[in-house]
């Protein structure tokens, strides 16, 4: 017998139990109550006759209410970032936002600590083919990774703009959890990869990675960047070759 899935909107419904018993998602009635209901639930396969057993999916409503998080930031920025926005999103109670999170702060340190995930999903290890056999190879490959990474991600791009527009605790935190991840995954991946002689590569990778934010926070607003057409994907070739010529030709 195959699970099944119950949604997370019991609110207003009486929930059938055992021997005809109900359970009413506003009371604790028999250890069940509406947190319990607002969160995602799973029946139990059971032999015939046995009382049926409902579980609490815990991690499936973490994971919900990341997501509603992040897609509502991501829209809405934080000026309508709040927990009651969230739970609506998510749905489900907002109680269960402090129990897991315990609170606003601790969603955005959450949505923080995803930003590892995104660089390790969006920006993988892997060379996909590709010999490093250079730090400009290396260079290269993260340069058009990033930039293909952040043109797919709204959010991404949000916390970028947020970075030079907004002086807040939140906004501190996010940008310093990006820069984090592309700073553990550039150390990881370097290996004995050393840049040529007398390079400040700190100054230039700086440099390297705003240009690539402002080009692509410029397509999104309007679709150009100082007289450059970035509506395309024949556009996009023109600007990733450029930015392969500026890396080969500070680090060969």
């Amino acid at each position: 017998m195959e699970r099944a899935v119950y949604p997370q909107a019991f609110k207003g419904l009486n929930v059938a139990g055992p021997k005809g018993r109900c359970y009413s998602p506003c009371s604790d009635t028999n250890g069940i109550g509406l947190d319990m209901l607002n969160d995602t639930m799973v029946m139990a396969p059971v032999a015939p006759g046995e009382p049926e057993k409902r579980i609490r999916d815990r991690s499936a409503t973490e994971k919900a209410i990341l997501n509603a998080a992040k897609a509502l930031l991501a829209e809405e920025g934080f000026q309508n970032f709040g927990i009651n926005a969230v739970a609506r999103r998510a749905g489900c109670d907002k109680q269960l936002i402090y129990r897991y999170y315990g609170g606003l702060n601790g969603l955005v340190e959450a949505i923080g600590a995803d930003l590892g995930t995104w660089v390790k999903d969006r920006i993988p290890e892997d060379t996909g083919g590709m010999f490093l056999l250079t730090y400009g190879d290396l260079m290269e490959r993260l340069s058009l990774l990033f930039l293909e990474a952040l043109r797919d991600d709204p959010l991404m791009r949000r916390i970028v703009a947020w970075e030079v527009s907004e002086n807040t605790e939140q906004v501190r935190r996010l940008s310093e959890a990006r820069s984090k991840a592309l700073s553990v995954w550039l150390d990881r991946m370097r290996g004995s990869l050393t840049p040529p002689k007398g390079v400040d590569t700190a100054a230039v990778n700086a440099i390297l990675f705003a240009a690539i934010q402002h080009l692509v926070l410029s397509a999104a607003a309007g679709g150009q960047c100082a007289g450059l057409p970035l509506k395309n994907a024949k556009d996009w070739e023109k600007a990733a070759l450029a930015v392969k010529r500026i890396v080969r030709g500070v680090y060969g």
